[in-house]
């Protein structure tokens, strides 16, 4: 609803904001440094720095856990650039001055909200549960501990990112939108207008432009850009990778054994078991007299039961008033511990295979439990999971030699700058070369090509690297990849010359021409049809909104919506650039009938969250203006990259 409003910059700029602003619960941010240099620093918030290492920290974070999702699709250059790297800032600045509110408003969550929270993250779901139905405590605690946190941390997290969402929620929920202001939105959106088209295409008159010598140089001269050639490079380069040292990374039986003792866990299944039941329904608040005898009434076809255990599913289907499985004459399905109330649970378990129960009594009502079948628990033995742990193992190793050998690697290339041959020998990496680089991206090195990441073409066409052929700086382009370069043949931008590209320069030189002749005859041409009101050469009549666009390109949509069609037939031009001239006659302007009540509830509700979050915008605005946040320098380079310059001076 309301795609025009959608569409609107300023509250998509919003929607992404409350998109983009977690906590990083599992991924997330690191501690604050408090150990940089000041000039480091990016931002204040009340006198409290944010540095370039914790922009660094947060786009390497989101890179890492972009690439584990993505896999082959993914591409490192969405986290590169100021771009990125200011809206990771601007990140950081609002949750800043956003936990100060929740500080200062002493907002807070319960004990119970929390755990309900943290028991349906996904990954804590799944872990193993204890014979009552909870979190088995090791298994929490290691899964933690993968992430650098310790129950304590995580609850500290948990409890200040339901505060922010609590306070959030207050802000958005005030949002109130009259219903005047429903009906003209809506209103419209909704108003239809039937259009023709008549469009004067440039082709149409090609024939008319003659252009001389003296005007196609003159065209050459002032578009020079797109006879341009960029500067090119051959180039070579050496990339040191924890997925190449895998490869290369032996695992002893013993490493992977102790691995998967200590990751057992994860491959045990608790016992399973599957039931049917009979429900006579009575809630625990009803009568007692109700109750009673919803119980004499399961107690009754418990003794039919007992005597006819065989017609459990019938019975079933004709008595139980579970919904969910009296039509599949009781059946449950397979379940571990805790996935039912306690009584039911405790009952279910002591029963044998087909053995029937006593009449079990719980809030719901009174129940008769078949046990159908047992899935007994069982672990996976090492050699049904050998292949995943090898995998799993020579990664963590091969991270770990990574981080031991990054140094030493970028020292080599620096140190012995006038070739990459001695960090080839030393480190065991090939040579690989590429021709036809440039200093942007090239779609032709393919996507995952080191040598379209920003930062590397950055120090591969820096003066150094172009004048002296040294060897760049070891750059970081992946969160465990770095890349040296050097320069082997460098060929500087040039133009190719007019006699070269004449018949380029003729054909944009007509181009051009033909469509401004046709924005000036089309614009004549909408003149006279003011005067006379004609429909000669126009197409069929197609119904648009602002909705509902039919074909009509998007200027063309909003030109015809904004006319004035207090007179009819209506006209209005429309300049198509390239595609030349259009004018649309616009001869009736309809409403369509009112939606109905659920369809205009649903959009009143739409409309309410997009002024909510408005705003809540407006309310971070005013936060950041009470902190006194200010911005130092543009997060531009990485902390990284910025010290690692400054120990190659």
């Amino acid at each position: 609803m309301l795609d025009f409003v959608r569409n609107n910059r300023r509250l998509m700029l919003l929607l992404l904001l409350v998109l983009v602003f977690p906590s990083f619960v599992f991924f997330g941010v690191e501690s604050y440094s408090r150990f940089m240099d000041s000039s480091h620093d990016l931002a204040k918030v009340d006198g409290r720095a944010i540095t370039a290492q914790e922009v660094d920290n947060v786009v390497r974070d989101q890179s890492e856990r972009m690439r584990q999702m993505l896999g082959a699709n993914y591409d490192p250059r969405q986290f590169e650039g100021a771009l990125a790297r200011q809206q990771v800032l601007d990140q950081l600045i609002l949750q800043r001055v956003v936990a100060n509110e929740v500080a200062n408003k002493h907002l807070t969550v319960s004990n119970e909200r929390l755990f309900e929270t943290i028991s349906s993250i996904p990954a804590i779901a799944q872990l193993p549960k204890k014979k009552d139905g909870t979190i088995d405590d090791k298994a929490y605690v290691d899964l933690l501990a993968q992430q650098g946190m310790t129950p304590e941390q995580f609850d500290a997290r948990m409890r200040f990112d339901l505060a922010t969402q609590q306070l959030g929620t207050s802000i958005a929920a005030t949002a109130f939108v009259p219903k005047s202001l429903l009906d003209r939105l809506i209103a419209i959106r909704d108003q239809q207008r039937e259009v023709q088209a008549l469009q004067l295409k440039p082709a149409e008159f090609a024939a008319k432009v003659n252009p001389d010598e003296a005007a196609l140089k003159a065209y050459y001269d002032s578009h020079k850009a797109q006879f341009s050639v960029p500067e090119q490079a051959k180039v070579e380069y050496l990339v040191l990778s924890a997925d190449a040292l895998a490869a290369s990374t032996p695992v002893t039986p013993e490493e992977l054994k102790s691995y998967y003792d200590s990751n057992i866990a994860r491959f045990r299944t608790e016992e399973q078991r599957r039931a049917s039941h009979i429900l006579i329904g009575s809630p625990k608040d009803a009568p007692a007299a109700d109750r009673q005898a919803a119980k004499e009434k399961a107690t009754k076809l418990l003794e039919d039961l007992r005597k006819h255990p065989e017609t459990f599913a019938d019975v079933a289907r004709k008595q139980s008033q579970d919904p969910g499985s009296a039509e599949k004459g009781g059946d449950l399905g397979f379940m571990g511990r805790g996935a039912l109330v306690k009584p039911f649970e405790d009952a279910m378990y002591a029963l044998k295979d087909g053995q029937i129960s006593d009449v079990v009594e719980t809030d719901y009502g009174y129940h008769i439990i078949k046990l159908t079948g047992i899935k007994a628990a069982e672990t996976k033995p090492l050699d049904q999971v050998r292949t995943e742990l090898e995998v799993e193992l020579r990664k963590q190793l091969a991270a770990k030699k990574y981080t031991e050998l990054a140094d030493s690697f970028g020292n080599t290339v620096y140190e012995q700058s006038d070739s990459l041959k001695s960090a080839a020998d030393k480190f065991n990496l090939a040579i690989q070369s590429a021709d036809n680089v440039t200093r942007q991206p090239n779609p032709a090195l393919g996507a995952q090509s080191p040598l379209n990441n920003e930062k590397l073409l950055k120090a591969v066409f820096s003066d150094d690297s172009v004048k002296n052929k040294r060897n760049t700086e070891a750059v970081q382009v992946g969160p465990t990849t770095l890349v040296a370069a050097r320069i082997v043949e460098y060929r500087p931008a040039t133009v190719r010359k007019f006699e070269d590209v004449q018949a380029k320069v003729r054909e944009g030189y007509i181009a051009q021409q033909a469509a401004e002749l046709a924005v000036k005859a089309g614009a004549e041409r909408l003149e006279a049809l003011k005067k006379s009101g004609g429909a000669d050469g126009f197409g069929a009549p197609v119904t648009v909104s602002r909705a509902k666009a039919d074909g009509l390109p998007p200027k063309a949509v909003e030109a015809v919506m904004r006319a004035d069609t207090a007179k009819l037939p209506a006209f209005v031009g429309v300049d198509l650039g390239a595609a030349g001239y259009a004018i649309y006659r616009i001869g009736k302007v309809s409403q369509p009938a009112q939606a109905d009540a659920a369809q205009r509830q649903g959009e009143a509700q739409q409309l309410g969250q997009m002024v909510g979050q408005s705003q809540l915008e407006a309310f971070y605005e005013s936060l950041k203006d009470r902190a006194k946040v200010k911005l130092l320098k543009p997060a531009t380079t990485t902390e990284a990259g910025a010290a690692s310059g400054a120990g190659a001076q």
